[in-house]
């Protein structure tokens, strides 16, 4: 079922990680196409400039900000219920919001695992619950779901964030699935970005089991292949929303992994690995 595009302007639109990053421009790209704003995030300072941006260019965009923690499930909730309480006239759910801990399963501690779990995907998923009815009964909406091309293929080291953005891509696949049989008027958007230039590797956490001189080392060179502007690839999401896009891949190694993926299912990560050394070679 083709579902019409989905009308922006009047309606609100949740953006969780709205600070920065894609959030940031995901936020304000909603707001110039006329949707007001539930935004959080858990840096107060970060979304206060957001929130402030918003006001200076796009004064007329109704911008309610939550800051929150979503590894704190209790907090979460609470909000979560305000929002379904006060907003009533929500038709997008932007779940970007996500962390990452870098280490071999191994070594990341049972802790950090379920830390990155509850905020990448479990949350997304009590988002969605919470919201997925206001939407039906609107009559329109759009939940989108940010994976990764982590959540396409999973290389070593990645083993919490793998199972986060597969577990993810899984939900939303199954949901959107669910949602067409139905003829639902809601639909679902699932993005895998390639390396977008956000924090996401400075901020990461690193097991207590990694070397610290190798953790640092894969910091550098994973925050090199970090190179697609945050600000084209929020663009691309809310194109895709509108859209009703059910899926989209952000960036030519997105694109390419994808098909490598599929085409060696067994072998690609020897593939890969040696186009990243490569790649992180030239860059440095």
């Amino acid at each position: 079922m083709r579902r019409p595009e989905l009308v922006v302007a009047g309606g609100t639109a949740v953006v969780t990680g709205a600070a920065g990053g894609m959030g940031e421009h995901i936020a304000k790209g909603l707001a110039r196409r006329g949707a007001d704003l539930v935004l959080l995030d858990r840096d107060a300072a970060g979304l206060d400039r957001v929130v402030a941006d918003i006001g200076r260019e796009t004064p007329g965009a109704g911008v309610t900000p939550f800051v929150v923690d979503l590894a704190d499930r209790t907090a979460t909730d609470e909000v979560i219920a305000a929002i379904a309480a006060d907003h009533a006239d929500v038709t997008m759910l932007f779940n970007n919001a996500g962390v990452a801990v870098g280490g071999r399963f191994v070594q990341v501690s049972a802790d950090d695992f379920d830390w990155l779990l509850e905020i990448n995907l479990l949350a997304p998923i009590r988002f969605t619950r919470a919201l997925l009815p206001l939407m039906l009964a609107n009559g329109q909406g759009q939940v989108v779901n940010t994976s990764s091309l982590f959540g396409l293929v999973g290389p070593p080291g990645q083993s919490a964030y793998c199972t986060s953005k597969f577990g993810l891509r899984g939900f939303s696949e199954s949901l959107r699935s669910e949602l067409e049989a139905e003829a639902a008027p809601v639909g679902v958007t699932v993005v895998h970005p390639g390396g977008i230039r956000t924090n996401i590797a400075v901020n990461a956490r690193v097991a207590e089991g990694v070397d610290p001189e190798e953790a640092e080392r894969n910091k550098r060179a994973f925050a090199k292949m970090l190179s697609y502007p945050a600000d084209r690839a929020a663009g691309e999401i809310v194109d895709a929303a509108i859209a009703r896009a059910p899926r989209l891949l952000i960036g030519k190694d997105a694109k390419a992994l994808d098909k490598l993926a599929r085409l060696t299912p067994s072998h690609y990560w020897s593939l890969m690995g040696r186009a990243m050394a490569l790649a992180a070679k030239r860059a440095g």
